[in-house]
């Protein structure tokens, strides 16, 4: 049984293991709910959670482990003189798990036995299925694949067999222990609690491997090139070939370049917009235009990226290039990246400002009205100060949203590598670097594919810095008002 399918299975055990735990609950308390120590419908979760809860933690830790152990025991089948290094197997064990889905795909829509089938034999079936196969698949990528097929079959059987016995014995005691005395309550309270620290836990561990695969990475990327190299370097030249330069000063000009501009424009219009929204506009125009402003965050980047590079670059050509004042040679710039991204950022200035504005207490801008100030001269003086640590915290998520922002910038700015003022070139940033240099089958031990760490490296430091100042101006202000 598949993963997906046990798990719905579990999901229907635990909606008939709730309702048996509530009625053995009422029915040990004589009918009469008032005896039991908890509401009746504490004791049906605590059955389901004892039911499922146990199967659906072996179920995810068993979808995390399976692929390590089955491309760990299938790797040995690879002969050690078909690949020369260890980018080289990654994509041949890539191969063959890819091959190995193919005959699952295969083996359950054509419901025959897999022995024996040579390459030319799973090319005509899988061809008779609809079903594309690579191209490069040689008698050892298919061997190794039908044991990693043979071996995910057992595991699976395995896996179904290990998950019903826990179903089994979960369900039997804790249906046995349900009664009038069972506190149940406070094991559902408990086991919540352990819910909620497993998902703190999650999003940190989900950080520190970030983290960690960075720098890791990022290590093997210096032995290689030239640390100084790397980070005074003014030329961006990467070549597979041998004889790179990889210096990130024009690529970090680029993104510092692009996120100012984006500032400039979504910081003073978003600002103004929640000012008017949340001191000027009243309640009919607020529930309009909200929203409104709102629906720029949930547009694809993709979209501003295709409006920056067929509408706006175009539209600056029209004044900007030959036919205007000649600055703009092509439609793909600074500017033209800038304008759109600081566009797809006016939301996320807005719409937090918004809030902090409105979580400033009325008795201060009673206190000053009250004091003879005007409505601006309030806002000015007394608002806008009371909700300056807030404000920074959206500045700071609208920039940190820029300099990961990708796709506007490959579409709307270039690809090219260029320490310029000029806002009307083309320039590029660091993540659309990374993009490109992990594109392809590139080797992965090559500086060439690991600098893309290294850029990814000096990125998050980078914003690491930014936020441990923002922070500091945060604490600075918040300390005049409190």
């Amino acid at each position: 049984m598949s993963a997906g399918l046990l798990f719905i299975a579990l999901v229907a055990l635990a909606v008939v293991a709730f309702f048996l735990g509530r009625s053995r609950a009422i029915a040990r308390a004589g009918g009469d709910a008032r005896k039991l120590h908890s509401l009746p419908h504490y004791y049906g979760l605590n059955v389901a959670i004892f039911t499922v809860a146990p199967a659906i933690v072996v179920l995810t830790l068993w979808a995390i482990i399976q692929p390590i152990v089955l491309n760990s025991t299938v790797r040995h089948m690879i002969p050690e003189g078909s690949y020369e290094n260890a980018g080289e197997l990654s994509l041949i064990m890539g191969t063959v798990s890819n091959v190995a889905d193919g005959l699952g795909r295969l083996e359950r829509r054509d419901g025959s036995a897999l022995e024996g089938i040579t390459i030319d034999g799973l090319r005509e079936r899988l061809g008779s299925l609809g079903i594309a196969v690579a191209g490069d698949v040689d008698q050892m990528t298919l061997d190794a694949a039908l044991a990693m097929r043979g071996q995910m079959e057992t595991a699976s059987l395995i896996r179904t067999a290990l998950i019903a016995v826990m179903v089994v014995a979960g369900f039997a005691w804790s249906y046995s222990r349900t009664g009038p005395q069972l506190w149940a309550r406070n094991i559902v309270e408990y086991c919540v609690r352990i819910l909620l620290v497993s998902a703190a836990l999650l999003a940190i561990l989900t950080t520190l491997g970030i983290v960690l695969s960075l720098i890791f990475n990022t290590v093997e990327f210096f032995k290689l090139y030239p640390a100084w190299d790397f980070f005074t370097g003014m030329t961006w030249a990467p070549s597979f070939g041998g004889g790179s330069e990889l210096g990130i000063v024009p690529l970090f000009w680029g993104t510092l370049y692009i996120s100012v501009i984006a500032l400039i424009v979504a910081v003073p219009i978003g600002l103004f917009a929640a000012i008017y929204l949340s001191e000027y506009a009243t309640p009919v125009v607020r529930a309009f235009a909200k929203p409104m402003l709102e629906v720029l965050a949930g547009i694809p980047t993709i979209v501003y990226g295709l409006f920056a590079l067929l509408t706006v670059g175009p539209l600056l050509v029209t004044f900007f290039g030959d036919e205007g004042v000649g600055w703009m040679q092509g439609g793909t710039a600074v500017i033209t990246a800038g304008l759109v991204m600081g566009i797809m950022l006016i939301p996320f200035v807005s719409s937090l400002s918004d809030d902090i504005i409105n979580a400033v207490p009325q008795s201060l801008r009673d206190g000053s009205l009250g004091l003879g100030a005007t409505q601006s001269e309030t806002i000015r003086k007394v608002v806008l100060p009371a909700a300056l640590p807030g404000i920074v915290g959206a500045i700071l998520l609208a920039a940190s949203r820029a300099i990961g922002e990708t796709m506007i910038v490959v579409l709307g700015a270039g690809a090219a590598a260029r320490f310029s003022l000029n806002p009307f070139e083309a320039m590029t940033t660091v993540t659309a670097k990374i993009v490109s240099q992990l594109t392809g089958d590139a080797d992965f031990r090559s500086p060439e594919a690991l600098v893309a760490f290294a850029l990814g490296m000096t990125l998050f430091v980078i914003t690491l810095a930014l936020n441990v100042f923002a922070l500091w101006i945060v604490r600075k202000y918040r300390e005049q008002y409190e």
